[in-house]
């Protein structure tokens, strides 16, 4: 039986040699592009982010070459400085998640709420959270009693400090309105709103917020979604909420509705 120096020495060994084959793919015109792309200026979203310069479709590449390292490897990369690592391992992840048996699924979803503090951009989100999380909480509906931690914590995310974990569980829904379940969604915008709500300032609009400007787009994004398989339920929700909606929030929403619509909700 291998010590555990020589175990930990070969899930370094097994990451890194990931971490290089990465690098043959690297773009110097997207490693000066993506900084900037993702903002990681002092006082930004991204602030400290570091990359490679590697498109996406090679990260893509390279995860699905490597779908069966174990979790130990997966976290190492996970943890890494350099975004792209990251989001090679959440790739892995996704591809692992799509064959895997219940009771596997369950350990990945798990594992990805543990390393939440590493998911720390939008595109680490939308890439990986729907595949995982959004397939998980259908799991969970049909298997209350196996999810409950898993629900516990899901739904807690709007309230959480950290954008990451609340656009987790804003883009998470994206599998279910495709299949035409919204529910989930329609619950989770009032939610959205009171939580994140300017309560402290007499002089605030009513529609005022202090929801990430992401994560007003990630919500709108999601209406807009559902507005595509059921435009009443859209509209029903905005009948009540459309004079609290943060701008931004709203015109993404109604996007796909008709002019007329459009000019009654953003008249407020």
């Amino acid at each position: 039986m291998p010590s555990l120096n020589q175990t930990a020495a070969d899930t370094a060994f097994r990451a890194a040699a990931i971490q290089s084959e990465l690098e043959t793919y690297v773009n110097p015109e997207k490693r000066e592009y993506l900084p900037r792309f993702f903002k990681t200026g002092k006082g930004e979203y991204g602030e400290g982010d570091k990359f490679l310069g590697i498109v996406v479709p090679d990260v893509r590449r390279v995860a699905k070459a490597h779908k069966d390292e174990p979790l130990p490897v997966v976290k190492c990369l996970l943890k890494s400085k350099w975004h792209e690592c990251r989001l090679c391992a959440l790739l892995m992840l996704v591809e692992r998640f799509k064959k895997a048996t219940p009771e596997e699924r369950r350990e990945i979803v798990y594992f990805y709420m543990d390393h939440t503090k590493y998911i720390n951009n939008w595109d680490l989100v939308d890439l990986s959270a729907p595949h995982i999380m959004g397939e998980s909480i259908i799991e969970a509906w049909k298997n209350p009693r196996r999810y409950q931690k898993f629900k516990a914590r899901f739904w807690n995310y709007y309230k959480s400090p950290s954008i990451w974990e609340q656009r987790i569980q804003i883009v998470s829904n994206l599998p279910m309105i495709r299949r035409g379940y919204d529910l989930l969604i329609l619950t989770l915008v009032p939610y959205l709103l009171a939580e994140h709500a300017v309560y402290d300032d007499p002089n605030a609009k009513p529609n005022a917020t202090r929801l990430h400007d992401l994560n007003q787009k990630a919500t709108g994004w999601m209406l807009r979604e559902v507005g595509k398989q059921d435009e009443d339920s859209l509209k029903c929700l905005l009948d009540v909420l459309y004079e609290r909606m943060p701008r931004t929030m709203l015109r993404y929403a109604i996007e796909k509705l008709s002019p007329e619509d459009k000019k009654k909700y953003m008249s407020v």
